[in-house]
């Protein structure tokens, strides 16, 4: 019996690995449910392997939204981590986050319920790692 511990390329991050799209429109995050969670998260989600981040970005805001986020628009603005939801092993999310152009107007796609503009007072609507965010933005005086 081999021990799977000892190759690196089998562990797992210690950390739920997610990109995330960060749009601000009138002073408000936009913000996306999918369908069975009640919690909204910005859209993004988790690499599959060979991808950057810009990458990751590009195609899961595609996937979840129906937009074309413009690649070499991208600006990371901050990293969050915070526990993760829904896991009970403690494991931890690192929320890598970008800006970037794009075109199309988001609506909800395949796995989104419903899609919201949220400001610094809709912490209790997200996820521990999405609300850093919105304290981040609220601190820099993007969103109310």
């Amino acid at each position: 019996m081999s021990d799977l511990s000892a190759d690196p390329s089998t562990t797992p991050p210690p950390f739920v690995d997610k990109v995330a799209w960060v749009q601000v429109v009138d002073r408000r995050l936009l913000a996306a449910r999918s369908a069975g969670r009640e919690l909204f998260y910005l859209p993004g989600g988790k690499r599959e392997p060979g991808e950057s981040d810009v990458q990751t970005l590009a195609r899961e805001v595609e996937e979840e939204l129906s937009v074309t986020v413009e690649p070499s628009t991208a600006v990371h603005i901050g990293t969050f981590e915070a526990p993760a939801d829904a896991r009970a092993d403690g494991r931890v999310v690192r929320l890598t986050c970008y800006t970037a152009d794009h075109r199309g107007e988001p609506a909800p796609s395949r796995e989104i319920a419903e899609i919201a503009w949220l400001t610094s007072g809709d912490g209790e609507r997200v996820s521990a790692a999405n609300r850093l965010v919105l304290e981040h933005l609220h601190h820099t005086g993007l969103i109310d």
